[in-house]
Parts: C-alpha cells; structure tokens; sequence
C-alpha cells in the first residue's frame, strides 16, 4: 500500500459511494487506475465491505449505555455470544481481558428499555456479574481507522 492508495482510503472512507472518476479527480489519477486499486485493495481484504450508517438518533435511538458482564465459567461463552448475537439492541459485543468479560455496546430507546435489555442480559445462563454506564454524549466516533502512512 502506498500513498495512492491511503489517498483513496480516505475518499472511500469519506464517502463509500464516491465514483472512480470522482475519486481520480480528487488525486489526479484516472478512473480505470481508481478502479483497479480499489480492486486490488478489495482483493487483498484491507477493503472488508461498504455499508451504510444510519443515524440511531433519527429512528429513536437517543440512549446509548456500554454494559460490562463476567460470566461465571468459560463454558458459558459460545450460549452467551449465541444469544447476544441476537438481540438487535446490542450493537457491538467484545470479550474483553481484565475484571469483565465481555462489553457491550447497547443502543436504545429509553431507561425502560435498557433496564429490560440488563434483566434480559442478567438471566442469561451463567451470567454473574453486570456493570452498565450509560453515554451522554459522544466526542469522537470513527467507523474505521485509516492505516498510517
């Protein structure tokens, strides 16, 4: 990856939907170069996949909180991770080293509705301990990370 390419990156991370020619104009490049860069790039994996963000606010989602649980046994995982991957209020889950093990990032509607998602996530088989903290505002939120040049 060189500098071309970082330059595209960041295009691409600005806007995933930018065109070739677009991008080509920006960094003096032409369109089938883009093209063929983003290909390779893709190819490679750097690229994982484009989507689109949607903004929770918009649809209602005003309450953000990050909810830490320790399981009681490693045994629990795969049950835990199978029923968290469900829940459409859960936005991100990480197993996590230190005093926790897992975090959760929950996107929701209301304190009723996060205490029903902890009541949810406490009688969870082998669930023992919850601590939750709920965002009041978020400064810096960066969907992906460019590599460094």
């Amino acid at each position: 990856m060189d500098a071309i390419d970082h330059r595209i990156l960041a295009c691409l991370k600005e806007n995933s939907r930018e065109n070739a020619t677009n991008i080509g104009a920006k960094i003096n490049l032409s369109p089938s170069a883009v093209i063929e860069r983003i290909r390779k790039l893709e190819n490679s994996g750097l690229i994982q996949q484009y989507t689109t963000i949607i903004n929770q606010n918009v649809i209602g989602r005003d309450l953000m909180a990050f909810i830490n649980v320790r399981l009681e046994h490693p045994q629990h995982y795969e049950h835990f991770v199978e029923i968290i991957n469900s829940n459409t209020s859960i936005a991100e889950c990480y197993y996590i080293a230190g005093d926790f093990d897992f975090l959760l990032k929950v996107v929701t509607t209301t304190g009723k509705t996060l205490e029903e998602i902890l009541t949810y996530i406490k009688s969870i088989e082998g669930v023992s301990l919850t601590r939750t903290t709920v965002v009041l505002s978020t400064n810096k939120h960066e969907v992906c990370l460019l590599p460094d040049e």
